[in-house]
C-alpha cells in the first residue's frame, strides 16, 4: 500500500505538498513566534491571552476550541497564566461544573502590549506575499481547515467567514 501511495502521481504530489506546507509552517511560526522568548510566554499561552483580550472571559472549553487545544493541555496553560497573574479561572453559581478564564489587569497590560507587536511581526513575516498570493493561500487554507469531522457541531465562537 505504501509504494501505491509514492507511486501514483496524486499520492506523490500529496506528500510531497504536505512536507512544504510543514516546513513552511514550522518556518514560519518559529519566526514569528520567536519574540515570545522575550516575554517568558508559550504560543498557547498567548493563544488564550489574545482570546480573552478580544473576546471576553470564556470557558475553558471555548478556549480549547478557539486555540485547538485538548482540554488537559488548556488546563496547564491556564494554572501557569494563573501562577503568572496574567489570568484567573472563576466558577459560575449557575454552573459549578465550568470555569470562566478571565485576563488579570496584569494579563490585559501585557497582551494589549505585546499584541500589536505579535500583529506586525505577522504582517512583515508574510508580507513577502502579495495581496493577490495572501488571498490564495488563505482559500486554500480555509479549503484545507474546513475538512473536519462532518459530525462536529459548528463552534459558535467562529464565523463562516472566519474558516
Amino acid at each position: 500500500m505504501q509504494n501505491e501511495i509514492r507511486e501514483s502521481p496524486i499520492g506523490s504530489l500529496a506528500l510531497s505538498t504536505y512536507v512544504k506546507l510543514s516546513r513552511a509552517t514550522e518556518t514560519v511560526s518559529t519566526n514569528i513566534h520567536r519574540h515570545l522568548l522575550e516575554s517568558g510566554l508559550t504560543i498557547s499561552q498567548l493563544g488564550v491571552l489574545e482570546a480573552l483580550f478580544h473576546g471576553g472571559p470564556q470557558t475553558m472549553c471555548d478556549l480549547g476550541r478557539k486555540i485547538l487545544r485538548s482540554t488537559a493541555n488548556l488546563t496547564t496553560v491556564v494554572d501557569n497564566l494563573e501562577k503568572l497573574d496574567l489570568a484567573h479561572r472563576q466558577r459560575p453559581e449557575e454552573d459549578r461544573r465550568q470555569f470562566i478564564v478571565h485576563l488579570t489587569d496584569k494579563g490585559r497590560e501585557l497582551i494589549s502590549r505585546l499584541f500589536p507587536l505579535h500583529a506586525a511581526i505577522i504582517t512583515e513575516e508574510m508580507g513577502f506575499l502579495g495581496p493577490e498570493e495572501l488571498e490564495e493561500l488563505s482559500r486554500i487554507c480555509r479549503k484545507l481547515g474546513k475538512k473536519e469531522d462532518p459530525d462536529a457541531a459548528p463552534d459558535p465562537g467562529h464565523r463562516p467567514e472566519d474558516r
